[in-house]
């Protein structure tokens, strides 16, 4: 593995043009692609996606990626320009939330299983607590308590290469179980101060999806 000090300095890219004299230009088709409201197409699309990915910055424009899931559906289109995701019961650290308060600025990607295809929303976040539609998003009678209100600038259909080249989505690419990362191992180690074993950890986290999913 090539450690980051023995990168070549001279070999950055530090503009478009020099990228662009390497990886060339989008066909017409990609470039005619993006549309500015969420047409029939969309809205199916979405209403079938039970997986987002929310991209969110702070006012520094430091950046995070957090996912949402649910049933599909879960996520309520208002109207052409408007759409909300319920904000589910989580870690309470509000990483998108406090980000969307310092810079509204958010990009999407809806994912439907067994589907290469994505859909790719840019546009800008607010936060709601409308009752009338939160309740619309109730689960076993538990509405959120707020939403993320997205008001879209931009949408397109994104291709399946990535899709296909992870194979993703073929049952033989799973890896055994045994020689998956252990999420309570992996928290053990890096919250130490938590003063907690890997074997709580577990048992917390089996709880919390058994119990706090809603």
């Amino acid at each position: 593995m090539i450690r980051l000090d023995e990168l070549d300095p001279a070999q950055l890219i530090h503009s478009e043009a020099e990228l662009r004299a390497l990886l060339g230009s989008p066909s017409e088709l990609v470039t005619h692609k993006v549309i500015h409201q969420l047409d029939l197409h969309c809205r199916d699309f979405i209403a079938k996606s039970p997986f987002v990915m929310l991209s969110t910055a702070d006012a520094s424009g430091k950046c995070d990626v957090s996912p949402r899931g649910d049933f599909p559906g879960f996520v309520q289109v208002m109207d052409v320009t408007r759409l909300v995701i319920p904000e589910r019961p989580g870690n309470k650290r509000l990483d998108s939330l406090r980000n969307i308060f310092a810079n509204p600025n958010v990009g999407l990607i809806f994912i439907i299983p067994g589907l290469g295809e994505t859909l790719r929303i840019n546009g800008r976040a607010s936060i709601t607590k409308d009752e009338r539609w939160l309740k619309q998003m109730a689960v076993d009678g538990r509405s959120p308590i707020v939403g993320i209100v997205v008001e879209v600038e931009e949408a397109y259909l994104h291709c399946a290469k990535a899709f296909h080249r992870s194979r993703l989505w073929q049952s033989d690419s799973c890896q055994r179980k045994e020689v998956l990362p252990s999420a309570a191992r992996i928290l053990a180690e890096h919250a130490r101060h938590a003063g907690m074993s890997a074997e709580q950890i577990a048992e917390r986290l089996e709880e919390s999806y058994i119990k706090r999913l809603y």
